[in-house]
């Protein structure tokens, strides 16, 4: 039988470019190399494209890029060929692929731009398409979606920097909302740029912060309780994971905590009663229908002290390592690392390709 072709991307010029190595290595190091050809197509810090060909390790300690493993790439514009061009030094190359798989976090390669160059080229792209990932990248619509499916999400304004409103307005925006509150780009993963605001003092200066990261930022209301996560798989049958349970003893769930949890713990399953577990999970499952998610995505939400569940943000492209919270979730359920890929390279079959 012959082996289905299909790309990894990774790397990327994102602020979680060092995230993208770590996701990837894990991928490619379960993946099921007798059924998948596997095309490894890394993406340096600058947005240049190129076709690796050296040791998994040295994609992991940030290695790849030499001369003599790597071919400049670009993906062909011919919807026939649907793949790329390897710009060898003997010529140009056509490398046709099956399927690609971007392990690339955060902006430029969670918001859709990645995904809609591979959708013009005819490339099926596994994971989230490019309406859905630019949605769910964008807070702001995110909300306006998840809300008008019913379920509660926080209430918030959004500032744009090409049309400022005047410091009366934003300091009116946050007496509205109260303190504590967050201030955060509208279009930026992993909690970058993030402010957690507790008196009216520091709100123009967290603004400014969240400016440094995108024309747009969003002051939201923040939600008492604590955080819960819902992995998801599939696209029309959903495989829903156990619900995991942030515990933090201080701050918030930012970037540094997420790969370091210096003063956090993350609980799978969540510390709470089967009955709200359920109620999570099909909550995770109507969010993820109504932003259009499909192969995979976490979805993120708060639960109250009261026992409401609110939304807080989709990942469509999750961290993908071993010990991450997504496949963590599906293992408590009985699917191993190794069961996800597969699941996630069988849809690609499904889809008749």
């Amino acid at each position: 039988m012959k082996r289905k072709r299909i790309a990894i991307l990774f790397g990327g010029c994102s602020s979680e470019y060092e995230v993208s190595l770590q996701s990837a290595y894990a991928v490619i190091t379960h993946m099921d190399m007798e059924k998948y050809e596997v095309v490894l197509i890394g993406i340096d810090k600058m947005g240049a494209w190129y076709r690796y060909q050296g040791e998994y390790e040295d994609i992991l300690n940030d290695n790849w890029k030499q001369k003599e493993t790597c071919i400049p790439a670009v993906v062909s514009p011919d919807k026939n060929l649907h793949g790329v061009l390897l710009l060898a030094d003997s010529g140009v190359e056509k490398l046709p692929l099956d399927g690609a798989l971007p392990v690339l976090h955060g902006r430029n390669g969670e918001d859709g731009t990645v995904q809609g160059v591979l959708e013009l080229a005819d490339i099926p792209v596994i994971g989230c398409d490019t309406m859905s990932s630019a949605v769910c990248m964008d807070k702001e619509a995110a909300h306006r979606l998840a809300k008008a499916s019913g379920v509660k999400v926080p209430d918030s304004y959004v500032l744009t920097r090409t049309n400022p409103q005047d410091e009366k307005q934003i300091m009116a925006y946050g007496e509205d909302l109260g303190y504590p509150l967050f201030v955060k780009p509208l279009r930026a993963g992993s909690s970058f740029g993030i402010t957690k605001v507790t008196e009216p003092d520091n709100l123009m200066a967290a603004v400014e912060h969240g400016f440094a990261y995108d024309s747009q930022v969003i002051l939201e209301e923040m939600i008492e309780g604590f955080e819960v996560g819902c992995a998801i798989l599939g696209t029309e049958e959903l495989t829903v994971g156990a619900v995991d349970e942030i515990e933090l003893s201080e701050g918030f769930f930012d970037y540094t905590e997420k790969y370091t949890l210096k003063s956090s713990k993350i609980h799978v399953p969540a510390r709470i009663s089967n009955e709200k577990q359920q109620e999570i999970r099909r909550t995770a499952i109507k969010i993820y229908r109504s932003l259009g998610c499909s192969y995979f995505a976490r979805v993120d939400m708060f639960l109250t002290p009261e026992g409401e569940i609110y939304f807080n943000e989709v990942n469509t492209i999750p961290g993908f390592t071993a010990h991450s919270r997504y496949p963590n979730m599906l293992k408590e359920i009985g699917i191993s690392f190794e069961e996800i890929l597969s699941k996630l390279l069988e849809m690609v079959k499904d889809a008749g390709l």
